[in-house]
């Protein structure tokens, strides 16, 4: 046997890595746990306790001895409900399906059912409303759905249909499957399904509760206004050629619909500016994926500094009260309300402590990056976790995890700490650069480029070089598939 040193963390240290490393609103749920289920742990937002101690006095509460900064909790803001769409009470569900559509603008931009449209504007695209609200395309379609005037049985079907949309929008099963899910009593013909199918297809944007591609761009093109130039051509393609309009096979097509290379090429624009996908966008997220910024970056004079967002971190105190009783009943050390006030104790350290290391390392990245923020991902500089572990005196590991799921907000979008951190490559006078920002540069070339001559791997390699970044063919390939831009022959224009 041979005898070894080993180093091993601590339960309680464990559990500081592991808090590092969350993201704000994972951190903000374990808190709010924390408060549940800790009796010596209060949320100063909770106006009936009075008697804990604020992050900003805390040198008054003897059994903590922090200093952290007050906060205030984020307000929830709830989202209104879509308008309902006008009803009809007289006649067929079909007759009161077609003065419906006879009343519906026959422009379509491409965008949501108006209803939606306005509360999405009301909201200002603020990401906090939208993640709360989850609206999702089922709830839309079922609050337009009130608009009409139906009887039990319609409203059943056109429920079920849409239910049974997939998440790009299109209903994948058929009658026949849709019937054997649920016994309808009497059965359910072909033509009530259609008249269902109908109504679910014009609830929401064009090409919802498409059987498939074909009728999907099929709707979508009805739904254009009368005169838009080769409207007719296009139905024709997506009815019979999609095969043909997906290899670009454009000299097949003119032949097989017997019209000219410029009437096929305008349709072919037509078809490619549709949605093949009309639900996309209605898709709700989890919501985890949303995300919170840490910190805010703004403009002081001529330099970028941060700011924390106070209104994202969560805030505790211990309650007072709580712990002079106890202190007061001379609790043995095995008591577990020891226990519980040891763990209040540290986790008012550990918030701390990670605000702290957040807020550090969001001002070394800004501090270097401040050409980012003054010309963007064209200017970003090289940098390595090592250089900023070593400027604040951290681990790396340490700063590993303070930019994971960590958020910066910026005049130009929310950004992880991640994104600033980019391999370093040379540049022929000797200087260097980011890859990100390589990556930007290939991004801004092929934005400029000829449609009709789009620039290959080899081209773009040598526009760099001319820059003076000289990168392999593989690398511009690589760089290219990263910021999702297509290969050049699938670029070209029509």
């Amino acid at each position: 046997m041979q005898a070894r040193q080993q180093t091993s963390l601590t339960p309680r240290l464990q559990q500081s890595v592991k808090l590092l490393q969350m993201s704000t609103l994972d951190f903000n749920q374990e808190v709010a746990q924390a408060i549940a289920s800790n009796p010596f742990l209060e949320d100063p937002a909770d106006n009936s306790t009075s008697s804990g101690t604020p992050w900003a006095d805390p040198a008054s509460d003897p059994a903590c001895e922090t200093d952290l900064p007050g906060q205030h909790n984020q307000e929830n803001k709830d989202t209104d409900q879509p308008a309902n769409q006008k009803p009809h009470n007289d006649g067929t569900i079909v007759e009161r399906l077609e003065d419906n559509l006879s009343d519906t603008p026959a422009a379509y931009s491409g965008d949501y059912p108006r209803a939606y449209d306005h509360d999405h504007d009301r909201a200002g695209n603020d990401v906090g409303m939208w993640a709360q609200s989850q609206i999702n395309l089922q709830d839309i379609l079922r609050a337009n759905l009130c608009g009409y005037e139906l009887n039990a049985r319609e409203r059943c079907l056109t429920e079920f249909i849409i239910e049974a949309l997939d998440p790009d929008g299109y209903l994948r099963t058929s009658f026949s499957d849709l019937a054997d899910a649920k016994q309808f009593r009497p059965a359910v013909s072909d033509s009530e399904w259609l008249t269902a199918l109908k109504l679910v297809q014009h609830l929401a944007a064009p090409g919802l509760g498409a059987r498939d591609l074909s009728e999907c761009l099929a709707l979508q093109l009805n739904a254009l206004p009368d005169r838009t130039a080769g409207v007719e051509l296009a139905l024709g393609i997506v009815a019979r050629a999609l095969d043909q309009l997906g290899r670009c096979d454009y000299g097949g097509l003119t032949r097989l619909m017997a019209c000219t290379e410029q009437q096929t090429k305008q349709a072919c624009a037509l078809i490619r500016s549709l949605n093949p996908r009309p639900a996309a966008s209605f898709t709700p997220v989890d919501p985890s994926c949303y995300v919170v910024a840490d910190a805010f970056v703004r403009r002081v004079g001529k330099l970028w500094v941060t700011m924390a967002n106070q209104e994202a971190a969560p805030q505790v105190r211990l309650n007072n009260t709580y712990a002079k009783l106890f202190r007061e009943s001379h609790g043995g050390d095995r008591s577990p309300m020891t226990h519980a006030l040891q763990e209040a104790r540290w986790l008012v350290r550990s918030l701390e402590q990670r605000n702290s290391t957040i807020q550090r390392v969001a001002q070394a990245i800004v501090a270097r990056q401040q050409t980012f923020f003054d010309y963007g991902a064209v200017a970003l500089r090289p940098m390595m976790l090592s250089e900023i572990a070593d400027e604040l005196g951290l681990h790396e590991s340490t700063i590993s995890r303070a930019t994971s799921h960590k958020y910066l907000a910026c005049p130009g979008g929310i950004f992880e700490f991640k994104y600033f951190f980019s391999r370093e490559l040379a540049t022929r006078s000797g200087g260097t650069c980011s890859a990100m920002a390589v990556r930007a540069l290939i991004r801004e070339m092929i934005g400029e480029e000829n449609p009709q001559e789009p620039l290959s791997d080899v081209a773009l390699a040598s526009k760099l070089a001319h820059d003076g970044i000289v990168v392999a063919r593989r690398t511009v390939s690589k760089y290219r598939a990263q910021i999702k831009c297509p290969a050049a022959e699938l670029r070209r224009s029509m």
